[in-house]
């Protein structure tokens, strides 16, 4: 399973594509950063005076790593399209199967080596936001507790566009069916949200943005963190019960 995830993470840094997704994450979320203190920076002086008034964390850091979850969901397809789909057009899927590794160990070796990257990813990002403890007092918790909820969400993308690229031959279109997947699970509540009828309230609790909000706010609770990980477990089932199938077919 490890000698899977280094292979794929090896993979990915031996093209210039990761380097450019890393680079240009790094930089739209740079710019973003900037803007947010400059706007703090403006109006600091108008809400010093409020009591209660929101500070850095929640006018600088939480709508930083809110923009970071965005830009995720961008970039999450397009890293995990090659996942299955290029062993598929490449035929090397027989090869790959072949091995003497089950269809779990290849399966959870290659969402670990594309989840790495993105841990890589979510570590330059953090640097942001804690370099303001220079200057200014950041709610530490709920930085914490917003890291860990990114985590948890870039690791569901993660798993849905793995198993999505097990099910084509051609990487674009894993990109484009997990994005439309990924992106109507983020909009769905506001579905929810707008609807008064009580028969599609559920559609709120498989919201990847209702389970992810309230640990941007530092609300940690079972309930979101049981979400993604049934989330995460259900998309990897599926891509093992997919590989499990192209063995056998062979």
């Amino acid at each position: 399973m490890w000698c899977v995830a280094r292979l794929e993470l090896s993979r990915l840094f031996l093209s210039p594509f990761a380097w450019v997704m890393l680079a240009l994450v790094q930089f739209l979320l740079a710019y973003l950063f900037l803007s947010h203190i400059e706007y703090f920076a403006q109006i600091q002086g108008q809400i010093s005076a409020i009591p209660g008034a929101p500070g850095v964390t929640e006018l600088v850091i939480a709508p930083l790593l809110n923009n970071a979850a965005l830009v995720m969901l961008l970039i999450a397809p397009f890293i995990t399209m090659r996942a299955f789909a290029d062993e598929h057009r490449n035929h090397s899927l027989p090869l790959l199967i072949s091995a003497p590794l089950s269809a779990s160990q290849i399966v959870l070796g290659k969402y670990l080596g594309y989840l790495s990257f993105f841990l890589l990813q979510l570590l330059l990002i953090a640097f942001m936001p804690l370099s303001l403890m220079t200057g200014a007092a950041i709610d530490l918790y709920q930085l914490g507790a917003a890291m860990f909820g990114l985590l948890f969400l870039v690791a569901s993308f993660v798993a849905a566009g793995t198993f999505i690229s097990s099910l084509t031959t051609q990487p674009i279109i894993a990109a484009v069916m997990t994005f439309c997947l990924l992106f109507l699970l983020w909009i769905i509540d506001f579905a929810a949200a707008s609807t008064l009828s009580g028969q599609i309230n559920w559609l709120g609790w498989i919201s990847l943005l209702g389970h992810f909000q309230p640990m941007l706010a530092g609300q940690v609770n079972s309930v979101d963190l049981s979400f993604f990980a049934l989330f995460c477990i259900v998309f990897l089932l599926m891509t093992i019960r997919r590989l499990d199938a192209a063995r056998l077919s062979q």
